[in-house]
């Protein structure tokens, strides 16, 4: 499959490439009452021990700040539940019910299917190439160098 873009910037091309990735999985979750920020909330908690919340926006690549709506949302629907945590009695750990266990499960297959499907397309050379020229992105963004 041949895709010509018209991004003429790398940013540019992440930014509308995740915009439909995004879009796509958000399609697919609503038919199931939930949302790309919920299925990725519910695949960042341990499904056995449960996840300290303030471990959660870390391992989702966001701000806490921006996290708590979502966190509300999982407790309000039944997917999440919040314990002190036996370890810290400072903080809260998340831990999924039942129903959040399924939805994080269809969440986990929903990802999986898509990048068995992306593997097959695009094939493993190319896809470790990607994945290179991705880490260094991630490594010269955060390198905080660029502009000096």
């Amino acid at each position: 499959m041949q895709v010509t873009t018209s991004y003429p910037t790398i940013d540019g091309l992440y930014r509308a490439t995740w915009q439909a990735i995004a879009k796509m999985y958000n399609e697919e979750a609503s038919k199931h009452d939930t949302t790309i920020a919920t299925g990725m909330a519910l695949l960042s908690i341990d499904p056995v021990h449960g996840t300290p919340s303030t471990a959660i926006a870390p391992k989702m690549g966001m701000e806490a700040t921006s996290l708590s709506r979502t966190l509300k949302t999982l407790e309000e629907k039944g997917f999440i539940e919040r314990q002190p945590n036996p370890d810290d009695g400072r903080s809260v750990l998340l831990k999924l019910t039942p129903l959040g266990l399924e939805k994080r499960d269809y969440s986990k297959s929903l990802v999986l299917q898509f990048n068995k499907l992306i593997e097959n397309q695009i094939g493993e050379k190319k896809l470790a190439a990607f994945r290179e020229v991705s880490e260094t992105i991630i490594a010269l963004t955060q390198s905080k160098n660029i502009y000096d």
